[in-house]
């Protein structure tokens, strides 16, 4: 039976001078990236490292999310739209961003950010992983924000009616519920790295991440409506199947790392 429901219509733009308007997404994107450069940072000092490399890791993990989601987005989503109206794909500000295709991106820039700067890629791996799973929520909420990305009807007491899409029927929150696993993630992973100050196996991060994180995605998913009509006709939907090999990949890693038992040791100056 349901006891209460929240009707959830925020506006989407926090306030607008002339054509130019600050959306909360936009705000909650950047906080992302804000908050993951200040720990990364705490990381860097505890291991010695210089800050400009720091900077330079910054960009390319720019530059891999965003080109990532949206390229994600444009081929798993909606391949047909986006193969006949190429020059569509770089308006980013027409929306559409898929956390797949950030995955993806970033493993790439990442690669590209190793032989760069001649460091071992698991290891910037294992440390990108804890920010990874912070600016998942902060993503998570600006979805939250947008009221998009939400479940299917429910009868939960903490049902959320989402009035701007003009829904009448209490909806799952599925974005709390990822942004909230992907907080308490986080503040695993950061445990997992300080608790011998840096000191660990190494690839052990990453490969936490990817099984945690995707096994919460896809079990989440199953509350979601469906994000675009091909859906209907899946038995598992597109967020699924794609996270089934990030899964498999994090499964594998973390048996190799343990086996390997490579411990990362931090110089202390």
């Amino acid at each position: 039976m349901l006891l209460n429901i929240i009707p959830w219509n925020p506006d989407p733009e926090i306030f607008r001078i002339g054509s130019i308007a600050v959306r909360w997404y936009g705000l909650l994107f950047a906080s992302a990236f804000f908050f993951s450069y200040l720990v990364m940072n705490k990381i860097f000092k505890n291991e010695n490292l210089k800050e400009d490399v720091l900077d330079r890791l910054t960009i390319y993990m720019a530059i891999g999310v965003i080109a990532g989601a949206r390229l994600g987005h444009c081929l798993f989503y909606e391949p047909g739209y986006y193969l006949s109206h190429p020059a569509e794909i770089i308006m980013i500000w027409h929306g559409g961003l898929a956390s797949h295709g950030a995955a993806i991106g970033i493993l790439l820039a990442l690669w590209l950010f190793s032989k760069k700067e001649k460091k071992d890629y698991t290891w910037i791996l294992d440390r990108i992983a804890i920010v990874v799973a912070l600016s998942g929520f902060f993503i998570r909420m600006g979805n939250l924000m947008n009221s998009e990305i939400y479940g299917v009807e429910t009868t939960v007491p903490w049902a959320f009616v989402f009035l701007r899409n003009q829904e009448v029927a209490p909806k799952h929150p599925t974005q709390i519920y990822e942004g909230l696993f992907y907080l308490v993630l986080f503040f695993f992973l950061a445990w997992a790295y300080w608790r011998k100050k840096g000191e660990h196996i190494q690839g052990t991060l990453i490969s936490l991440l990817c099984i945690l994180l995707f096994m919460a995605r896809f079990f989440i998913e199953f509350l979601k409506e469906d994000q675009v009509a091909f859906e209907a006709s899946m038995k598992l939907n597109m967020g699924q199947l794609l996270s089934i090999p990030f899964i498999l990949a994090g499964c594998v890693g973390l048996y190799l790392s343990i086996k390997r038992n490579k411990r990362i040791t931090i110089k202390r100056i």
